[in-house]
């Protein structure tokens, strides 16, 4: 017994030995994890150090403990490619009245490829002391900017000041695994704001803010959503498109497989009066309504929230055509479950509908909602919502049986980067969250069978 008692603690022994870890730790640069701190400039310390290719190319803020960060700018290019940065702890940031810097964001990555950012941490945008303040500029808690193949999962985001994510300019993104949250009453704090940026994949997330849950701005193409469960919040939107005379493009866009839970609206559309472009190729597939005001709408006449305000009288609009509404079931709490507002000097073409069966919620279940229409044009599977008697009756029309899947088939994407997960055993054991080498590995293993001597 006592001699199994020496192999067992030579073994442990050995294994500390051999232990090491070339991740680099945001406390080893002088971050304060206390809540109060101010600890930008530790971070941006260690930034640098990690840009520059030291730690292997990974970042952690450790868990149990919360930093305080006054706006920070994390730029490239950086020597390591990936950069994974582990947010296991708490970023809380500075209350509006002690903010410093630029309200323009909070946290931006900026010019970095193959950059990383995963863990169960929370980053907290101090919201509550920004909103009453509507009309100032509000910064946005975390903002990507031409960061190509990036990844972005696991955390928690809660009350942003502004939208909570935007990813500008970037190319090959994968969003997943993410809580958003934010009072229903919290102005523009939209979840996820996508702008020029393709091939983007947003998945498996839940989001609750006062405005958007996802946002798809001007420049977008190849975006992939599903698994989203929206609510309270105005719904997943293309736009708004074409304000103050843009030209607006966005293509390729398919949402599937999304709930709404008691959203202002569902799948959305708008487009400024006096815009020109297009927004087009877009599918809304496998969606579950829960007493949603506006379950289906394209509204070409947005005036920033108010189209009862808007006139027909420009002399152009953003073009929205080849739309698809799929396999969408649930209730509305409004008369109309179908709403298609469009210009009349440029009407909305190719609107299709295919087995979508809203019913109100007020009255029980069985009385199907309303639809009604303006300047559209396209056709439906079967006249399942009154009122919509503008769109054909067709059974064939775009080969209805496989345009959904086909349209909503992931876009190819560059080859992710190899990055441990966060429960990685061998990234764990033993070790006070360090990374474990080769060498300890195969100790670990033999220690296991028993063995107590081994070379490396």
């Amino acid at each position: 017994m006592q001699k199994k008692t020496w192999i067992l603690n030579f073994s442990v022994f050995l294994l500390q030995i051999f232990t090491y870890s070339k991740a680099l730790d945001v406390t080893q640069y002088g971050a304060v994890g206390d809540g109060v701190t101010d600890n930008s400039q530790a971070f941006l310390k260690a930034w640098e150090a990690v840009c520059s290719g030291e730690g292997d190319g990974q970042l952690i803020v450790p868990a149990g403990m919360a930093f305080m960060l006054q706006p920070l700018k994390f730029q490239g290019s950086c020597k390591s490619t990936p950069i994974v940065v582990q947010i296991l702890g708490n970023l809380v940031a500075s209350s509006r009245g002690n903010w410093k810097g630029d309200k323009d964001q909070w946290i931006l990555f900026s010019d970095i490829e193959g950059l990383v950012v995963e863990g169960n941490g929370e980053i907290n945008g101090q919201g509550s002391s920004w909103w009453e303040h509507k009309g100032s500029s509000r910064p946005t808690a975390l903002k990507f900017k031409s960061c190509n193949n990036l990844r972005l999962s696991g955390l928690t985001h809660v009350d942003s000041a502004m939208a909570h994510i935007h990813v500008n300019g970037c190319n090959d993104v994968t969003i997943s695994n993410l809580r958003i949250n934010a009072p229903e009453s919290s102005p523009n704090t939209d979840g996820i704001d996508i702008a020029v940026s393709s091939n983007v994949i947003i998945q498996d997330s839940v989001i609750a803010t006062g405005d958007d849950c996802i946002a798809i701005n001007s420049g977008t193409a190849n975006i992939r959503i599903s698994g989203i469960d929206c609510g309270p919040g105005h719904g997943i939107s293309i736009g708004s498109l074409g304000k103050d005379g843009e030209i607006a493009s966005v293509e390729d866009v398919c949402v599937q497989n999304c709930n709404f839970r008691g959203t202002m609206n569902g799948a959305r559309i708008k487009t400024w009066p006096g815009g020109s472009g297009y927004a087009r190729r877009i599918t809304f597939n496998g969606i579950t309504l829960d007493n949603v005001e506006n379950p289906i709408i394209i509204d070409q006449h947005y005036n920033n929230g108010d189209s009862d305000k808007s006139t027909d009288d420009k002399s152009s609009a953003v073009e929205v055509s080849k739309v698809v509404y799929s396999n969408f079931v649930g209730t509305t709490k409004s008369e109309y479950g179908v709403n298609f507002r469009c210009s009349e000097r440029a009407p909305c073409t190719e609107i299709f509908m295919k087995d979508v069966k809203i019913e109100t919620a007020s009255s029980g279940f069985g009385q199907v909602a309303q639809g009604q229409c303006l300047n559209v044009r396209g056709g439906v599977s079967t006249l399942a919502v009154p009122g919509l008697e503008c769109l054909a009756l067709s059974t064939d029309m775009l080969s209805w049986g496989t345009m959904p899947e086909q349209s909503c088939m992931l876009p190819q994407q560059s080859v992710q980067p190899n990055t441990r997960p966060l429960q990685d055993p061998l990234w764990v054991y033993g070790s006070g969250g360090q990374r474990l080498g080769v060498c300890n590995v195969v100790l670990t293993l033999l220690i296991s069978f028993g063995f107590s001597y081994v070379f490396c």
